[in-house]
């Protein structure tokens, strides 16, 4: 039986994508709207995420509308691989590097963000948070952009994430421009997030990641 998102009205604005070897067409197509400063649903590891340029204050400022997410609260971005942190952070501490050995996938890094990085991205802190993907759709989306995206959950500010696509808040799927559908995702808890700016880092939010894990990693890999 075909999974139906609860907002019918959307499906011409639905790409279904092989979730393991995502078609090229398919994710330029996903490119094409970050590039249109557009906003889309794609999968992460565990839970579907809101895809827009983080360089964009217009586009953040529509992913924060969409969310329905208050202005303070700042939005995780992803990006390809270590080499492309430059864009987004203004420095990495030293004590901080090992933690960089969990990626890809379930843990948030926050670091001090670069002089770029608009402001509306950050909620004012100037801090952001930092991932990069494990799911084949996000890194191949995230690559070929050849930027940061969002990736805060695909859900109502407060409210469940989704790791189905049916369970998508119509109020969601009706202002993306693009749903990026890999099927049903492992769901789970969404990502750790630790603050690295300060040492030792604090714990902001225990999710895919546990505590026991990053303790290890901080205490094996002492700098």
């Amino acid at each position: 039986m075909k999974r139906k998102l609860k907002n019918s009205h959307c499906i011409d604005r639905i790409v279904r994508i092989n979730p393991s070897d995502p078609n090229k067409s398919d994710i330029q197509r996903a490119v094409g709207v970050l590039n249109r400063q557009g906003v889309l649903v794609f999968p992460t590891t565990g839970l579907y995420g809101l895809g827009a340029d983080a360089f964009s204050p217009e586009a953040v400022s529509r992913v924060f509308a969409i969310k329905r997410r208050p202005q303070g609260m700042p939005l995780l971005v992803m990006v390809p691989d270590l080499d492309e942190m430059g864009q987004v952070v203004r420095r990495v501490p030293a004590f901080a590097r090992p933690l960089m050995e969990l990626w890809p996938g379930g843990i948030t890094l926050i670091f001090e963000a670069g002089d770029g990085v608009p402001s509306v991205l950050t909620g004012g802190t100037g801090k952001i948070g930092i991932r990069i993907p494990a799911h084949p759709v996000a890194k191949d989306l995230v690559s070929k952009f050849g930027g940061p995206i969002t990736a805060t959950s695909a859900n109502l500010s407060g409210g469940p994430a989704v790791s189905d696509l049916a369970n998508l808040d119509p109020c969601i799927g009706g202002e993306v421009d693009l749903i990026v559908d890999a099927g049903v995702l492992a769901g789970g808890a969404g990502s750790t997030v630790l603050d690295a700016t300060c040492r030792p880092p604090r714990m902001i939010r225990e999710g895919a990641v546990s505590r026991q894990k990053i303790e290890t990693v901080l205490r094996t890999r002492p700098v």
